[in-house]
């Protein structure tokens, strides 16, 4: 077997958004390391503006679902969830590096439950929807929530491929160019 580029990295190309989840809650110690993960994410300026709120009541992650729903989804069989809460910006673009920010984080908790044979997925507060999940999680009224990332162990047909081989990705020659945009 070889050990090129493409093999080291192959399991950041397999990691993917899981919705379905198994009744088996999520170990304390993997919260943890996860959570870690969360915080050494980096950040626009080194400026660390996010907290995380680590959930395992099943009754609330089961409450935020149907607030949230349909992007919540995830949230109705998850077993723990990693909430990312934000401050309010000060304006657009401290609004701009938050959101670069909370998708960073959100996308290392992603991989790292993937490396803990875990499965993730990223789930997205709507505004109309932040002031009553907010509440439910105690956040002052000067935070909010974008994103929640579900956590679990997959259903066996979440672990099951959704395209053929080949087929989930435009092919390299449509989507990667050298040196320019293609003439």
């Amino acid at each position: 077997m070889t050990d090129t580029p493409a093999d080291r990295l192959r399991p950041l190309r397999r990691t993917r958004q899981v919705r379905e989840f198994t009744e088996d809650p999520v170990d304390r110690a993997e919260l943890d390391a996860i959570a870690d993960v969360a915080r050494w994410t980096g950040s626009s300026s080194n400026t660390q503006p996010w907290r995380f709120i680590v959930v395992t009541d099943v009754g609330v992650l089961r409450q935020i679902a149907e607030i949230g729903l349909p992007q919540t989804r995830s949230l109705r069989t998850a077993t723990a969830a990693i909430a990312i809460v934000l401050p309010l910006a000060e304006d657009d673009r401290h609004e701009l590096s938050m959101a670069y920010d909370d998708g960073r984080a959100a996308e290392r908790v992603l991989i790292a439950a993937g490396m803990l044979d875990l499965g993730a997925g990223i789930a997205w507060v709507l505004s109309k929807f932040r002031a009553p999940i907010g509440e439910l999680l105690g956040l002052p009224p000067d935070h909010y929530i974008r994103t929640i990332v579900a956590l679990g162990h997959p259903t066996e047909a979440a672990r099951a491929p959704k395209a053929s081989p080949g087929d989930a990705r435009l092919p390299r020659d449509e989507s990667i160019f050298d040196e320019r945009w293609p003439g």
